[in-house]
């Protein structure tokens, strides 16, 4: 082989050596570099939760009823006593939050039977239940979905929308049943969904209020069908208008609900 042949051979092996280093340096560039360039698509698909999510997760653990088990029990305990009182049929358990005259929000587990829906007062710290408010499901004549108002003058307002059930159209609340914060009197309850909502899948199930309307709606059409309420037409009236609750002071109502009193709630511990 001649002295010429060798050095052009010998030039293409160093072309092809500087096209490979070329091309390994391009394929570590991007490493040198991190924040230059595109990141790869392993990295943009992981998921970092936030703080905020921490401390969302946080928050819902200091309502007891999201325990594990504690909403089964209540369910458990709840079939126990509609089957021992009356003997009806448990259709649907909900959780949802209970809104009377002066704004005091409570939490609630809610029953809808084959023949009356049960407005329950649970412990979830000791497991037991306290009250049951029955309402005939024949008697409920209105329906009633829309956003809270208040007076204009009113110093505790609350934002978002709410359910409000009645059973007694021809029955309005006294003046003094208004301004007594315990009236037991009043012909309607109101309702909105549960802190603990959005919390998981199961509590999103059971605390929506929008499916609790539809299936509320149906049983009540189903009971009038069946066992119409004396002296009242048949047929129940779905309204979408504001819901007014005429409160003005609302000094209770603002320490109970900042401080959610209404509720099974971990308080924390005292010491010294």
């Amino acid at each position: 082989m001649s002295n010429r042949e060798h050095n052009q051979e010998f030039q293409m092996v160093e072309q092809m050596e500087e096209m490979g280093e070329r091309k390994a340096g391009d394929r570590k560039a991007p490493e040198s570099n991190p924040s230059g360039g595109k990141e790869s698509p392993s990295m943009t698909s992981e998921f970092t939760p936030s703080a905020n999510s921490y401390a969302n997760q946080h928050a819902m653990r200091k309502f007891f009823v999201t325990r594990p088990g504690a909403f089964d029990q209540a369910i458990e305990d709840l079939k126990i006593h509609v089957i021992k009182n009356s003997g009806e049929t448990a259709q649907s358990f909900w959780l949802l939050s209970e809104i009377d005259h002066w704004n005091n929000e409570r939490e609630r587990v809610v029953v809808i039977t084959d023949a009356n829906l049960l407005v329950c007062k649970y412990d979830f710290i000791m497991l037991s239940c306290l009250q049951v408010q029955r309402i005939p499901l024949n008697y409920i004549d209105r329906i009633c979905c829309g956003q809270f108002i208040f007076p204009e003058r009113s110093l505790d307002k609350r934002e978002g929308e709410g359910l409000r059930i009645y059973w007694d159209n021809l029955k309005e609340p006294s003046a003094l049943s208004r301004w007594n914060p315990w009236a037991t009197d009043i012909p309607y309850a109101t309702f909105t969904e549960h802190p603990v909502k959005n919390s998981s899948e199961r509590f999103s199930a059971i605390c929506q209020l929008s499916e609790f309307t539809a299936q509320l709606i149906r049983a009540v059409q189903t009971a009038q069908n069946k066992n119409p309420a004396p002296g009242k037409t048949s047929g129940v009236v779905v309204l979408n208008q504001p819901l007014l609750i005429d409160t003005y002071m609302g000094f209770m109502s603002f320490i109970g609900n900042r401080n959610k009193l209404g509720y099974s709630l971990a308080r924390g511990s005292v010491g010294f």
